[in-house]
């Protein structure tokens, strides 16, 4: 009686196991459902120069959206930019509203718990910008953790996680917009922010009270990438190789150039 019980119990596994095999293997991952629709859903938050910034209701520009334009042709795709914002951009991915998430996104373990990462395709590590009068005085971490010292950052994403923890002695400010946080640093009302190097670049050009400070040699080694939904391994495999032809054939070195002028 106990081998016909175990026999039925291993039957019944086993049968379980063929129908969620078989489900998984009808279910249509992300590659068929954005070669079917011929629609490439990518959310971003469009708030970081230069990897994507919302010029417009529905109209964005920078690196990431000329590449997310580029890897939507090769899947003869049309992209479909959908705004998120850094605190909601795992609760957007996770409700399946895109089929990856562009836009200056750091690597970071607690992001890889919940979905999967592309190949990086840039280090870009923590970098602080303030007014060029004050590059001196905030060389290191122990330069700026000091509670005289103002920071503003952004909040939902890495640079708020660095603020928190790596600054915490600091006087610490959140602010809602990331477009708006290099105007509180010209007015005088904050005196730093620590954000990747290349925004820091970036907006140091676009403002010239404003200086990075040793974009060089960042106080936190950082890598970018695209964000990929968890579980699907074809589709990631197609983004890493499409993103290994675009660095090999030269064009993702353009659009660096054209976005970041190197």
């Amino acid at each position: 009686m106990k081998i016909q019980k175990i026999a039925a119990l291993l039957l019944s596994t086993f049968a379980l196991g063929a129908a969620v095999t078989a489900q998984a293997q009808t279910a249509p991952g992300t590659l068929a459902r954005v070669t079917q629709s011929a629609t490439l859903r990518v959310c971003t938050p469009g708030d970081y120069k230069p990897f994507s910034f919302q010029h417009a209701p529905g109209e964005f520009e920078g690196l990431d959206i000329d590449l997310a334009q580029s890897l939507a042709a090769s899947l003869n795709a049309k992209p479909q930019f959908i705004k998120t914002t850094w605190a909601n951009l795992l609760p957007d991915f996770g409700a399946g509203k895109c089929d990856i998430a562009v836009g200056g996104i750091s690597v970071s373990l607690e992001r890889q718990k919940q979905a999967y990462f592309s190949a990086p395709y840039m280090i870009n590590g923590k970098t602080p910008i303030t007014r060029c009068e004050n590059v001196s005085k905030y060389q290191s971490i122990a330069d700026i953790n000091k509670p005289d010292v103002r920071v503003i950052f952004n909040p939902g994403g890495s640079n708020e996680k660095f603020a928190r923890t790596k600054l915490a002695n600091a006087k610490l400010t959140l602010h809602g917009e990331n477009v708006t946080i290099f105007d509180e640093i010209i007015k005088g009302n904050a005196d730093i922010f620590v954000t990747e190097a290349a925004e820091a670049i970036a907006q140091s050009k676009l403002h010239p009270e404003l200086c990075a400070v040793n974009p060089d040699k960042p106080l936190q080694y950082a890598e970018m990438a695209y964000l990929l939904p968890s579980g699907d391994e074809v589709f990631k495999h197609y983004v890493d190789q499409w993103l290994h032809l675009a660095q090999a054939t030269g064009e993702y070195a353009q659009l660096s150039a054209k976005w970041l002028g190197k």
